[in-house]
């Protein structure tokens, strides 16, 4: 590690205040009743939230969801459906450990950008010691130790470098520098070992070991544009973009395989099962492939989006966001809610 965090984490303590909104009675499906479409952005007394990130994220078991609402995070725990605010003023889509325990989301601090780490347990939140003026584009590893961000320098920001935190550490490893401030949407392992990055301004994707202390790529090859999307939990996959179609690359092998026409959004924590949203407009929004069979499994046929981490492990359960009102009984807050589609 080169750099050393030099001031101690501070710990902010948060309300448990939701939010003023319609109320309708608790609505999805039971929990533990298997396959089906359940609304997580609701609470248990039937308050229904105006969602304002991208989806959510889901954790590894499937368990844990997180999502954003009236400039407060949330995070929703099942089968127990405890809702638990545990963060305020997020910019973005909030970034969630695979444990379920920590949630990454970058705050607004006079005219900088920092980035706070929330805990479930304690229902607190720490602000990373971020050394320039804006740290943003979180990845959590999957116990949350590990946190990667872009950190971009100057005023205004001419330049940025991508870094790995060890918070429990307190150290600090950057990993690239870049003379632009094009996204660089680093994603990470859930060892913390490898980092997939983007140069967003000449379009390549690489990969960061930590064991090695080395970088590869661009894995897309030197001929071809590449836009990261997630590398999956396990390190072994690396899904990006190019033209109008998905990569899902294969960290061992070196080699990729080609999803046509469809854009990927996600990948499970095993890298097995693909979330995109065909290029086709008159089919459903959202499909989940199993990359072993090449079988589709609908999630949505309405209007919806999702992010990263938006899938749990062998696919069984899919985080997305729509603005549609019969999804499930008794949505009627006329705003965008975040769903889980379970397939098992």
């Amino acid at each position: 590690m080169r750099g050393v965090l030099g001031a101690a984490l501070v710990a902010c303590a948060l309300t448990t205040a939701l939010p003023t909104a319609a109320s309708a009675e608790s609505t999805g499906v039971a929990r533990g009743s298997g396959a089906g479409v359940q609304r997580i952005s609701v609470a248990a007394d039937g308050t229904q939230f105006d969602v304002d990130s991208t989806g959510g994220a889901i954790t590894t078991d499937g368990r844990r969801t997180v999502f954003s609402s009236a400039d407060r995070v949330y995070l929703r725990d099942e089968p127990s459906g405890q809702l638990k605010q545990v963060g305020s003023y997020p910019i973005a889509s909030p970034a969630l450990s695979g444990d379920g325990e920590y949630a990454a989301y970058g705050v607004r601090l006079f005219r900088d950008t920092k980035i706070k780490l929330a805990q479930w347990t304690a229902g607190s939140s720490i602000g990373l010691d971020c050394d320039a003026l804006n740290c943003s584009q979180p990845s959590v590893s999957g116990d949350g130790r590990y946190v990667a961000n872009v950190a971009t320098i100057g005023r205004p920001s001419s330049s940025q470098r991508i870094d790995v935190w060890d918070w429990h550490a307190r150290t600090k490893q950057e990993l690239a520098w870049f003379a632009h401030t094009a996204p660089s949407r680093p994603s990470i392992s859930g060892d913390g070992r490898y980092v997939a990055y983007q140069d967003g301004e000449a379009k390549d994707v690489f990969l960061w070991d930590r064991d090695y202390g080395s970088t590869s790529g661009p894995i897309e090859g030197p001929a071809k544009e590449a836009t990261i999307v997630q590398l999956s939990e396990d390190g072994s996959k690396v899904v990006y973009l190019s033209g109008s179609d998905t990569y899902v690359h294969d960290v061992g092998s070196g080699t990729a395989r080609r999803v046509p026409d469809v854009k990927g959004l996600a990948i499970d924590p095993t890298g097995t099962y693909l979330l995109y949203a065909p290029n086709d407009p008159t089919g459903p929004s959202l499909v989940l492939r199993d990359l072993r069979t090449g079988t589709d499994e609908v999630v949505a046929d309405r209007p919806a989006t999702a992010g990263v981490d938006a899938v749990s492990a062998g696919g069984r359960d899919v985080v997305f966001q729509s603005t549609a009102d019969d999804l499930v009984p008794g949505d009627t807050n006329g705003k965008s809610d975040v769903f889980v589609r379970r397939f098992s």
